[in-house]
């Protein structure tokens, strides 16, 4: 009878429990400490819109607004209110992070280099969609870009780019 060893068990460097509490403390900071979120995400969104080109650009981060156009007959100002940040987009994937890790310890890295490119998509796409709103405005006006740039093309990018960057969490977490 010959003795039979099991396959040798791949460790990750860090203990899954420390990976969990880890992911469930961020997601838990991300809902406490929203509006220092909003804080940064606006101050990005004000520093984009500045590259790209618009007339005068201010950002009021205690307000979590970005004021645009101050060079032109219309300016606007644009509010990062909590169900427009991408917070909200990140926080699901660092519970469903968590979960993967605790039901899987053996896929803690992919996980989390899933998790880190999942969310770095999700700010990407949520920055998008600001910039797509400011280009309608200063191309359409206020009234009009505002509307098409709120509610059609802004909601489009966001579900489209929330979809890929799920899409792109799964396969990145999952894959062999």
């Amino acid at each position: 009878m010959a003795l039979v060893s099991s396959p040798p068990v791949r460790r990750s460097a860090l203990p899954s429990r420390v990976v969990v509490i880890a992911l469930l403390g961020a997601a838990t900071a991300l809902v406490l400490a929203n509006q220092a979120y909003r804080n940064a995400e606006i101050t990005l969104s004000g520093f984009l819109i500045g590259v790209v080109g618009s007339d005068g650009v201010a950002v009021v981060p205690d307000r979590q607004t970005v004021y645009f156009g101050l060079g032109s007959d219309t300016p606007l100002g644009l509010r990062m209110t909590p169900e427009c940040t991408s917070a909200f987009l990140v926080l699901p994937l660092l519970v469903i992070g968590a979960v993967m890790v605790a039901l899987r310890p053996r896929i803690t890295r992919r996980v989390l280099l899933a998790l880190a490119a999942a969310s770095v998509a999700v700010v990407v796409v949520n920055q998008l969609r600001v910039l797509s709103l400011v280009g309608l405005v200063e191309w359409l006006g206020t009234d009009a870009g505002y509307y098409w740039g709120h509610t059609l093309l802004g909601s489009m990018v966001s579900v489209f780019g929330g979809a890929a960057a799920l899409v792109l969490f799964v396969r990145l977490a999952t894959r062999r």
